[in-house]
């Protein structure tokens, strides 16, 4: 038997659709989940939406539980929270996380949903997947104490890697952005932040999250001797123009691809993506990180908002997705 619910589907780059989808029964391992919020990752969401990834990456950029195929029609998303309807006694009515696409209800295996901490809201809850990206990056970076840290890039990624290098003893963290709104979030967070063109060099570690040319360019410009950029940034079909000339030569300087698709090479061996992601669940105990949710909408507004968010009509960090009303 089946049920029906929701769905947001893109149905070409630039037009977003709410479709009604079929639903089978849950069997015996897997769960049924009815969306309590979902969140829109501005970064790899958005460059999907206006259909900007190369073909070559169509493969490697499938969400989990993608429909579809790039550049559409796709159900494309990977941030969801949501509540156990059906499934075993101890997760029903429980809220868990799932890197699945922005739905009212589905059918998952067992296996894909994390239970969220029950001090943890489900609005701060769909930072999971975000917080899972700055845990692999920081396991990349293996920042040292005492660290001088820049991050170049004051979005969500940048904020939650900023937060977690905070919590390193004696690591003084600065986050270079070129929105002069992202001072306010950074100090929330316990950084410090300035403008690309009064930021201090000779930082021992720079992590790059503006999915920016420039912000590339700013970051090696800010490294030590023999010091290393580790690049966060998606830059979808953009090419770049960078200036590798005889002070990266010189200088002895490195950059370093981090993604969050596999797990780190540093504890690829002990821990497994579903450990990382509840690990992220757990630091998402920690309530300053409300500051990168700045915005909602219903879901029934989701094809508009993707549509703002994309073309830069609508500005936030995490917008997230309201199924209050939703069946």
């Amino acid at each position: 038997m089946t049920d029906q619910a929701r769905a947001f589907w893109l149905r070409e780059p630039g037009r977003g659709e709410i479709r009604t989808v079929a639903v089978e029964r849950p069997g015996p391992d897997e769960v049924l989940v009815r969306t309590v919020r979902s969140g829109v990752s501005r970064g790899t969401e958005t460059l999907v939406f206006r259909g900007e990834v190369p073909a070559d990456q169509y493969g490697i950029m499938r969400a989990p539980f993608q429909e579809g195929e790039l550049p559409g029609p796709v159900k494309y998303g990977y941030l969801n929270v949501g509540e156990v309807e059906q499934g075993p006694p101890e997760l029903l009515g429980r809220l868990v996380f799932c890197l699945y696409p922005h739905q009212t209800r589905y059918v998952v295996p067992l296996d894909a949903v994390v239970p969220v901490p029950e001090d943890v809201p489900a609005d701060r809850a769909v930072l999971a997947g975000t917080v899972e990206t700055a845990v692999n990056a920081l396991w990349d970076a293996a920042p040292l104490v005492g660290d001088q840290v820049t991050v170049v890039g004051g979005g969500m990624v940048g904020l939650c890697v900023a937060r977690l290098l905070v919590g390193i003893p004696g690591v003084q963290v600065t986050v270079v952005d070129t929105d002069e709104e992202r001072r306010s979030v950074a100090h929330s967070l316990g950084a410090a932040f300035t403008l690309p063109e009064e930021a201090a060099g000779s930082q021992d570690l720079v992590l790059h999250a503006s999915a920016t040319g420039s912000g590339l360019q700013t970051s090696l410009a800010l490294l030590a001797d023999e010091g290393t950029v580790i690049d966060l940034s998606w830059y979808g079909d953009k090419e770049l123009a960078l200036h590798l000339g005889g002070a990266f030569h010189s200088r002895r300087l490195t950059i370093k691809a981090s993604q969050v698709g596999t797990v780190s090479l540093a504890r690829r061996g002990r821990r497994s993506t579903t450990d990382r992601l509840r690990l992220a669940l757990q630091l998402l105990r920690d309530p300053s990180l409300d500051a990168l949710v700045s915005g909602s909408s219903p879901f029934a507004d989701l094809p508009d908002v993707m549509s703002a968010l994309a073309d830069g009509r609508l500005t936030a960090l995490c917008h997230t997705i309201t199924y209050d009303e939703e069946t």
